[in-house]
């Protein structure tokens, strides 16, 4: 492949600083960051940025699906869904299933996951399993009590590729759940609960340390005592600065205040964004089939809505989408935002190597444009989009 220069850009540290320089690649991975604009680099292959910024390539670790492709309805989504993500400036992706963790869907697991495989367009090291122990359904979650024999089935027929899985503290059973997910480095998402302060630190403590589309499918807990109002997972998860969180940043499900407040208690290191993002993302405004039954509605600046009755029927928003809201919301230092949908990501997961731009680091890039989108997209050192 050859060492190829990026130069004449502005590069995205994140959490560090942006500024002028240069990237060198070797293969797959970045070989030395250049601040000096006057450096000297030897290189097979030079790309002039054209001043534009390069950063990491954008995490999306809660994510149903984009355009027309759903992750969990058949295997050949996976490739129509990579070559969409890089589009946006995405390079990896926990592809999130959400109604086939159960024994019947065992088969369509294996599918699944050889098709996961087989993807090099876009990194997917490993599903997102949102449910099925959860305690309140959302859209029509499962809401199994926790049960480690079912766990361990789902876990084999996905080969052990589960990078994560969301869970509910007021789930029957969960702390058994939990353990077994941390001794296995699956990362635990706490969602879908209307938990207790106790129930919920119980969680956080045995491992579960996120908290995925966070205040969407939080309600507050029912009162204890009339005329006081009852704290619950919100609180307990804010409180504890070992948690991070995760919000959709469209502007519907979530108010911006919310992620600012989440800031404020959290720092700009515990916040990262998500898309939930369902068929419809990515799209031009328009109405469009899904396996659900029912066709949704896209808009600039809305969710995918129910076409006949208007209520959400998933996030419509992209990676890149979300960075220019939340560059739009923050009043924050630029390499702060940037690390809410990089480098932050990559520390939840244990990623070293993701989510940065320095030697030893993955070659996973984006060069931008100055309206947030992808001008090209590099995965492993290749440029696997160009607009």
């Amino acid at each position: 492949m050859g060492r190829t220069l990026i130069h004449n850009v502005r590069v995205v540290e994140p959490g560090v600083r942006v500024g002028p320089g240069s990237v060198l690649i070797d293969g797959r991975k970045i070989v030395h960051l250049i601040r000096d604009e006057n450096a000297k680099v030897e290189a097979d292959e030079r790309i002039d940025g054209g001043g534009k910024r390069l950063s990491p390539g954008l995490m999306d670790v809660h994510t149903h699906g984009i355009h027309q492709a759903l992750y969990e309805r058949s295997p050949e989504d996976f490739a129509a869904a990579a070559e969409a993500c890089v589009q946006h400036g995405t390079t990896c992706v926990l592809p999130t299933l959400y109604k086939v963790m159960n024994r019947k869907s065992l088969g369509l697991l294996r599918e699944l996951t050889a098709a996961m495989k087989a993807v090099s367009t876009c990194d997917f090291p490993g599903f997102h399993l949102e449910g099925p122990f959860l305690a309140l359904p959302g859209a029509g979650a499962e809401t199994l009590p926790g049960d480690v024999g079912l766990l361990a089935e789902v876990y084999e027929a996905c080969d052990g590729q589960v990078a994560a899985m969301s869970i509910s503290p007021d789930s029957k059973n969960i702390i058994a759940v939990i353990e077994w997910l941390v001794a296995r480095d699956v990362v635990p998402f706490i969602t879908h609960t209307a938990a207790y302060p106790e129930q919920t630190q119980e969680a956080i403590d045995a491992g579960a340390r996120h908290a995925t589309h966070f205040y969407d499918v939080f309600p507050v807990p029912r009162d204890r005592e009339p005329g006081v109002r009852q704290c619950g997972a919100v609180e307990t998860i804010l409180a504890d600065r070992r948690c991070t969180v995760d919000f959709i940043c469209d502007g519907v499900h979530v108010e911006p205040i919310a992620i600012k407040a989440a800031i404020a208690a959290k720092g700009y290191e515990g916040v990262l964004l998500i898309t939930d993002s369902n068929i419809g993302a990515g799209l031009a405004a328009g109405v469009y089939d899904t396996p659900w039954g029912f066709k949704v509605r896209v808009r600039d600046g809305d969710g995918a809505r129910h076409s006949e009755h208007g209520w959400l029927a998933g996030s419509a928003l992209t990676m890149d989408r979300g960075m220019a809201n939340l560059f739009k919301w923050l009043d924050l230092p630029a390499e702060q935002v940037w690390a809410m949908g990089t480098s932050n990501v990559a520390k939840m997961l244990g990623m070293k190597h993701k989510g940065v731009i320095r030697a030893g680091a993955d070659a996973d890039l984006v060069l931008w444009n100055d309206n947030f989108t992808a001008a090209r997209t590099w995965v492993a050192g290749k440029c696997v989009y160009q607009a």
